[in-house]
């Protein structure tokens, strides 16, 4: 078995419309589970990591439903608590050629949101446990979320456990409470070890201007200390269903950075980020050198796009066979 980790966030419902039409252009909506740290922890659990959910999801068949969804792709679910609040749900109008995806939230009371922030007790869930993963999703959910985020982060760093962050900064989400988004991030990421983040996050979180990634990323190492390694993506975009994808690792020892993969015919993105974080934590955690890890990372993160749902159904020989450049033929 491989490393332990423990994932913190929200379990959503997604519901988006079919084919490239706009949301509820007819009456019919397709629906997956999802929700950004829960796309890590499924994405680990296929690369043969041992992962724990922790979170707050409605005690109602919808919530069970979601919950049996993680558990079916090896994901325990030991650590998360029911409520009679709802079911967190987002809406997904497909984008195509010029027309940009959009995505409509509906988590306002919730299990996740109503949940109090000392609700999760993190004595018994972080022993034992090699890595802590956490999005800016979670804390811009509301000022409960916001403070249980902190408290988790700070748990795990008193706790020895090292703490993964992906930035994912959600305007829609922060403007809903008038959060104070880049200071709340900022304590968060000053319990981090490894960051997903880019030149724009680090701007909004240190309140400041970079002429370039590099100096960004110099400028966090120097106000985080804790800070070990920064990790993202580069996406050129000819239209919504041709792009191309690439990544960095930086850490305070040297950049190392991956291959360009051209994805004509992008099937679905939404989770692209987060199968880019797994398949970097993945490298971390089974202690591959820096070059393994990005490729594996941005290798994993293109696979994505070739699968509906916000999960990453592949594996680690799938990933790697990518890295390589395999035959495109049909498997028999």
């Amino acid at each position: 078995m491989g490393a332990k980790v423990v994932c913190f966030g929200e379990l959503l419902l997604r519901l988006t419309a079919p084919g490239a039409e706009r949301l509820l252009q007819s009456a019919a909506l397709d629906v997956c589970v999802g929700g950004a740290e829960a796309n890590v922890a499924v994405s680990l659990a296929n690369f043969g990591h041992e992962v724990d959910f922790a979170s707050i999801v409605a005690a109602n068949p919808l919530g069970s439903a979601a919950l049996g969804e993680l558990r079916r792709h090896g994901v325990s679910t030991r650590a998360v608590q029911r409520s009679q609040h709802r079911m967190g749900l987002y809406f997904l109008e497909p984008g195509a050629v010029r027309r940009p995806s959009a995505i409509t939230y509906d988590r306002a009371g919730s299990a996740f949101a109503e949940a109090a922030s000392d609700q999760v007790d993190w004595r018994d869930i972080l022993p034992g446990t090699d890595l802590f993963h956490i999005s800016g999703v979670t804390p811009a959910i509301g000022p409960n979320a916001a403070a249980a985020a902190i408290r988790a982060v700070n748990a795990a760093a008193e706790a020895g456990v090292p703490v993964s962050f992906d930035g994912n900064y959600r305007a829609l989400l922060w403007d809903a409470w008038a959060g104070d988004g880049p200071a709340i991030l900022r304590e968060i990421l000053s319990a981090a070890t490894y960051a997903f983040i880019n030149e724009r996050d680090i701007a909004l979180i240190l309140r400041s201007r970079f002429e370039d990634r590099a100096s960004a990323f110099a400028a966090a190492f120097e106000a985080f200390p804790k800070l070990r390694a920064i990790a993202a993506t580069t996406r050129q975009q000819a239209s919504v269903d041709d792009q191309a994808l690439a990544g960095e690792l930086v850490t305070r020892e040297g950049r190392w950075a991956s291959p360009v993969h051209d994805l004509p015919g992008v099937i679905d993105r939404i989770g692209g980020g987060d199968a880019f974080a797994a398949g970097a934590l993945h490298g971390f955690l089974t202690r591959r050198d820096a070059q393994y890890t990005i490729n594996f990372a941005v290798a994993a993160g293109a696979l994505k796009h070739s699968i509906p749902g916000d999960f990453n159904r592949v594996s680690v020989a799938e990933v790697e066979a990518a890295m390589a450049g395999g035959s495109l033929d049909v498997k028999r």
